[in-house]
């Protein structure tokens, strides 16, 4: 029941997604609206994680569940970096974000499609398959990180 919640809620964010950044009131709000898309994405790719890395039991019902979800949380907080996001509130996003945006909107759409093929690989049931498509994953994660955001 708490994996239907959870995708409603995803599915209801996707909708409002497109006008999220008329909805933002400040910069702060856009900040907190993409850490909280990120967070409940990066929550849900751990579980994934923990399978694919053999530290819990592979259930393919929860990594399917769980790839879902992280695909749909992927296509959120890209709305959240408009103007005047780049100050204020708690943010560790470079400067880059702004200045480069043609080639961050590369990360953000490779992201996007390697999470659409992490849940394909999930639904699959294979844990090979969900191992691969979770390296691919992850490592577009480490590279839009590593290009920019700050570290602590």
């Amino acid at each position: 029941m708490k994996t239907l919640a959870c995708i409603a809620v995803a599915a209801t964010l996707v909708t409002l997604a497109a006008p999220a950044s008329a909805q933002f009131a400040k910069p702060e709000d856009a900040i907190k609206y993409r850490q909280s898309a990120f967070s409940v994405m990066g929550t849900h790719f751990g579980r994934i994680g923990a399978m694919a890395n053999a530290r819990v039991p592979f259930d393919a019902k929860v990594a399917a569940e769980n790839a879902e979800i992280v695909a749909e949380m992927a296509k959120l907080p890209w709305a959240a970096f408009g103007p005047g996001t780049d100050k204020g509130g708690n943010t560790r996003a470079k400067p880059e974000i702004w200045t480069e945006q043609a080639k961050f909107k590369e990360y953000s759409d490779k992201m996007v499609a390697e999470t659409t093929k992490l849940s394909a690989a999930a639904k699959a049931g294979n844990l090979d398959t969900l191992k691969a498509a979770f390296g691919a994953t992850a490592a577009t994660c480490k590279a839009c990180h590593d290009a920019y955001q700050a570290k602590l």
